[in-house]
């Protein structure tokens, strides 16, 4: 068995995408003293407005926002100026859901290129990348499991985008950087955007597509699941250039996910209809053609996108990250939909 050996905290932490989902998770647990992922040297997110800046201000006197753009050089360099000590790199930035697919390439390839570089030239003590489960496109079946050593196979724009990251990152390490990867898949906890929200409604509505019988499986993560396997990446001692599956402790079942889903809301109080929408995979393959065919003009859908991949199988190991990171998600589907959905009430925000 892997002896897992853990690092020191670092005196600087850099989070890029500190405003998003998965970024605001990190910021939180980073700055709660109740929490085992606390630290009190600094933080130093990067956002793209003030509005985020200025509400991570607030976690504490040593979380020190930067706002820009992962497009400008001078932005980065502001990012890394005045660091000394020992500096780590969480990489989270990144676009899902573009205007033009060319927003995949500048953002998530080109950015990533130029945080890496500046990475390397600051002397970044460890670069941990957040990537995706895009790169290695789809399962050949429900039992099939990406595993650590799945070789590539990109699905549409974003996949390759974040194909193409992932390599920018080897080429890192090849010259000199201890960089690591994360591959999350479908996450799901606090903070969530508001598709996530409409995932909800959906579901509380009966209106959920479910394609042939739902028995695709699919991996997904819930948030602080996701936070803890980051900050193992970061803070347990492993050679560079590995990269390894976070995600909860087993795929489910689309049937499964609807009806625990269904089953947290009814729990909280809501009505829930039973699912009603069936469809046949037939509607998902175009689906898949259409969001191919808009991709290739550089135009993007977010619906259509989503909707084609409902009738396949996404789903991963995490055998690797429980070697050798000593990771073991502590939440699984049930308990974390519901913490969500309290989320959400918290916020006033109707399911």
């Amino acid at each position: 068995m892997t002896e897992i050996r853990s690092i020191e905290q670092p005196d600087v932490t850099i989070v890029t995408g500190a405003g998003g989902w998965l970024g605001t998770a990190l910021m939180a647990a980073m700055t709660d003293p109740a929490a085992a992922a606390y630290r009190n040297s600094e933080i130093r997110p990067f956002v793209r407005t003030r509005v985020e800046a200025d509400a991570l201000s607030a976690l504490g006197r040593h979380v020190r926002p930067v706002v820009g753009d992962l497009g400008r050089t001078t932005d980065l360099d502001r990012l890394f100026d005045g660091l000394g000590g020992a500096i780590d790199v969480i990489h989270t930035a990144g676009v899902i859901y573009p205007r033009v697919t060319a927003e995949f390439t500048e953002v998530n390839t080109e950015g990533t290129r130029r945080v890496l570089a500046r990475a390397r030239a600051g002397g970044v003590r460890r670069f941990v990348h957040v990537s995706s489960n895009s790169p290695f496109g789809t399962n050949s079946h429900p039992d099939d499991r990406f595993r650590n050593d799945e070789p590539y196979h990109p699905y549409y724009g974003y996949g390759r985008s974040k194909m193409d990251a992932e390599l920018a990152v080897y080429e890192a390490v090849d010259a000199g950087l201890d960089a690591v990867i994360v591959r999350p898949p479908w996450f799901y906890g606090p903070y969530q955007p508001p598709r996530q929200t409409t995932f909800f409604t959906m579901v509380r509505r009966g209106l959920f597509p479910v394609f042939g019988g739902g028995h695709q499986s699919r991996s997904m993560v819930f948030v602080e699941n996701l936070v803890d396997g980051v900050l193992r990446a970061e803070l347990v001692a492993t050679v560079a250039g590995r990269g390894w599956w976070i995600a909860d402790a087993r795929p489910y079942a689309v049937n499964e996910i609807v009806e625990t889903v269904g089953r947290a809301l009814s729990d909280e109080g809501y009505v829930v209809r039973p699912n009603r929408v069936r469809l046949p995979d037939a509607v998902a393959r175009l689906a898949e053609r259409a969001d191919g065919m808009i991709q290739r003009s550089g135009r993007y859908h977010q619906q259509l996108h989503v909707l084609g991949e409902m009738n396949k199988n996404i789903a991963c190991s995490i055998d690797g990250a429980r070697a050798e990171l000593g990771y073991e998600p502590a939440v699984e589907l049930y308990d974390g939909m519901r913490r969500s959905i309290r989320w959400c009430r918290e916020r006033g925000l109707e399911l």
